[in-house]
């Protein structure tokens, strides 16, 4: 590299596919700076997947506690401490916060805790100081930000996923909206926790995007669980003298202490700069890119999701990874952003791989789905009402599977195994095969023989 730029690559954005990014690009040898205006970590350690994840575990000891009178055991009323679980969650982030920067001292990354803003295709301004730096390479890594939709009369009373960590007691009674899984998961955590909880979606279904079946088994393990209202709108909130009063759709008014909107997320580009390099943002509000993650501007890239390929983790870290191999390590190699396996921290668990029974249906001309719902071991003797989904989609023709959906107890778990036997072309007879754990809620996805129906897409004799 030569005199004319600061350093060789300059990340903005201190999240999961910034931060590796800048490891690997710095362990090729390349100059990096890093600049993050909020905390190293981005949204998944400080304020979405690690605390959301410990808040769920929280909330699942109420059945555990419950079950365990069905094994003989005597447990006195349990007793749950917000405050302490806040306090602990909140110290593992901090824990973890401290790891991220510290590797990235030891790659010798330069980190900036200040708002940086894209000036020209080489050249940073640092908003705080007002510092400027030449760079070679840019990397955007931003992510997205919770936005509040619809926007309605009184709708700054609610809060997003953002605020819900900084909660200093346990809501009483929540109002959930949104049907995604960010709404899904914490309208779980709430009321196991103790919350009385209305989860509220404008749709017919949750989860919009997953497997029908799935949808469906969610929405009946909810309704026991919750207030469930789908097919419904709030048209205004109010705060009163009792809390804060939502108008719905329907005119009937719900009394709460507290409102978490989540319904949707948005690339957090503005105020960025990227009108100045004459990138202009897409339809959804996301960075365009080609496959290596390159922008129409050769110096700048971007990952994550701010780009809005495929919204998870684990997503923002390939690709943060694929882009330094790509342009500091010489070996190139892109994402492939079409088979993921991914899992909602529902209660139910559920865990997803590849394609569902509606897109199969679409895109293959006859397919075979295999599909078992019992009651899981534990429940005989607990007494509790869950069951167990598991359905496993194959194309005719070529005997592949394409796509595996588990509702239950560590769906994320086993999704994460089967997921490898998927990614690699595995057909049933693969999984046939292979001999069942015994007695384990996963054998079922070894031992379905009998499809438990046939289809060809419409039209198809």
């Amino acid at each position: 590299m030569t005199d004319e730029f600061d350093v060789d690559l300059f990340v903005i954005g201190g999240g999961s596919g910034g931060v590796r990014a800048a490891r690997i690009a710095a362990g090729y040898g390349a100059r990096v700076s890093l600049a993050e205006e909020y905390r190293i970590g981005g949204t998944c350690v400080i304020r979405g997947c690690v605390p959301k994840k410990l808040m769920v575990y929280a909330g699942r000891f109420a059945d555990e506690f419950e079950d365990a009178a069905g094994f003989g055991w005597s447990v006195s009323e349990p007793h749950f401490d917000w405050s302490v679980l806040k306090a602990r969650r909140d110290a593992e982030v901090s824990r973890l916060e401290s790891i991220y920067d510290t590797n990235l001292e030891r790659m010798n990354v330069t980190i900036i805790p200040e708002r940086a803003v894209i000036e020209d295709a080489h050249t940073i301004r640092l908003v705080g100081s007002g510092r400027r730096v030449r760079a070679k390479y840019i990397l955007v890594a931003v992510g997205a930000y919770p936005v509040k939709v619809p926007v309605i009369p009184g709708g700054d009373l609610g809060i997003t996923s953002n605020e819900v960590f900084e909660l200093e007691t346990l809501p009483k009674r929540i109002l959930v909206i949104g049907g995604g899984y960010i709404a899904v998961e914490f309208a779980s955590v709430f009321a196991h926790l103790g919350s009385r909880t209305t989860l509220l979606h404008r749709g017919d279904r949750l989860l919009r995007g997953f497997d029908d079946e799935v949808r469906d088994a969610l929405g009946l393990a909810y309704e026991k669980r919750l207030d469930l209202r789908l097919n419904q709108t709030v048209e205004r909130l109010e705060r009163g003298e009792g809390g804060i009063a939502a108008t719905l759709g329907d005119g009937s008014v719900l009394e709460v202490d507290q409102v978490l909107v989540a319904t949707g997320r948005r690339p957090a580009v503005t105020g960025l700069g990227l009108e100045a390099v004459g990138i202009e943002t897409n339809e959804s509000g996301a960075i365009p890119v080609d496959a290596f993650s390159q922008t129409c501007v050769p110096s700048i890239y971007a990952v994550g999701d701010v780009t809005n390929r495929a919204a998870l983790t684990p997503i923002a870290i390939r690709e943060g990874h694929a882009f330094a191999d790509t342009v500091f390590g010489g070996r190139p190699w892109a994402v492939n952003h079409e088979l993921i396996a991914t899992a909602v921290f529902s209660t139910p668990e559920i865990g997803t791989v590849g394609l569902t029974e509606e897109q199969a249906r679409e895109r293959f001309e006859t397919i075979d789905v295999y599909k078992s719902s019992f009651r899981p071991m534990k429940a005989t003797l607990s007494g509790s009402a869950e069951r167990v989904l598991m359905k496993i989609i194959v194309d005719c023709a070529t005997d592949r599977v394409l796509g595996v959906h588990i509702v239950g107890h560590d769906a994320g778990e086993i999704i994460q195994a089967v997921a490898i036997a998927v990614t690699m072309g595995a057909t049933k007879a693969d999984f046939d095969r292979t001999i069942a754990v015994h007695p384990t809620a996963g054998e079922e996805l070894v031992t379905m023989r009998v499809p438990a129906v046939t289809k060809r897409p419409e039209g198809v004799g």
